[in-house]
């Protein structure tokens, strides 16, 4: 009997169907769940033995999904058009709002549009030299902060870093405190790494030859093994009845 025969009322766009005794093979198949078994079918008129299932792990079907870093790098100049940034920043313009109402809040909103104008001209005297390291120019704003006798909280230093600054792919890496290489979010990726190999493996052959100053982020971990890299599966599509379909998401 054919694979498929058709159908004597067509249900739907479906004009054929499975007959019994195939179906009833395919649920054999199913059961008797051996890997490379065969069947004689006849092709080009000649009878051969095809394989008709695989048995695969549940890894196979497995990856990890890893976010990989690079490093965020800046440079940063005290331009007139940088500098008109600064007026945008929440840091720099919070200075001049209050939460108190009445005299003690136009007093605090007075004392903070003073501090601004203090900052502008703090901003506008540095050199107009384009610095290619964060914490070079750091340096520069803390020293003419000293010398005109103005301390700079860190939001206000925050929003003045922001205006200042583009990203420039020559600079050097931005640290934190600890030395650090600080990541840059627009150039955060993922890749889904095969639960049969190591993430380190997988990132030495696919991602530092491209990327060389890339790394994984090890804080992102599944909550179930606690490797690094969050385990997901493919989603595998199979047929439930003759007019409708779901998807099987192993987990």
């Amino acid at each position: 009997m054919p694979p498929r025969a058709p159908m004597r009322k067509s249900l739907g766009d479906k004009r054929r169907e499975v007959p019994l005794d195939r179906t009833q093979d395919i649920v054999k198949i199913l059961a008797d769940f051996k890997d490379g078994d065969t069947r004689g079918v006849v092709k080009d008129g000649e009878k051969e033995e095809v394989v008709v299932s695989k048995i695969f792990s549940t890894t196979h079907f497995g990856f990890r999904k890893i976010t990989v870093e690079r490093p965020l790098r800046l440079n940063f100049q005290a331009s007139p058009e940088r500098i008109e940034r600064l007026e945008q920043e929440r840091g720099f313009r919070a200075l001049a709002e209050s939460k108190k109402k009445g005299a003690l809040g136009a007093k605090e909103q007075a004392a903070g549009r003073a501090q601004q104008e203090a900052i502008r001209n703090i901003v506008r005297a540095l050199p107009a030299t384009l610095h290619k390291d964060r914490a070079e120019f750091e340096n520069a704003l803390e020293a003419a902060a000293a010398k005109a006798d103005l301390k700079l909280a860190a939001p206000v230093t925050k929003a003045i870093l922001s205006a200042l600054s583009e990203r420039d792919e020559t600079a050097a890496m931005c640290s934190d405190k600890e030395g650090n290489p600080e990541p840059d979010p627009e150039l955060r990726d993922t890749e889904s790494v095969p639960l049969s190999e190591s993430v380190e493996v997988f990132s030495a052959r696919e991602v530092k030859p491209h990327v060389p100053d890339a790394w994984i982020d090890r804080e992102k971990r599944d909550v179930k093994d606690h490797e690094v890299g969050i385990v997901g599966y493919e989603c595998i599509e199979y047929r439930l009845s003759r007019s409708w379909s779901r998807k099987l998401l192993i987990r």
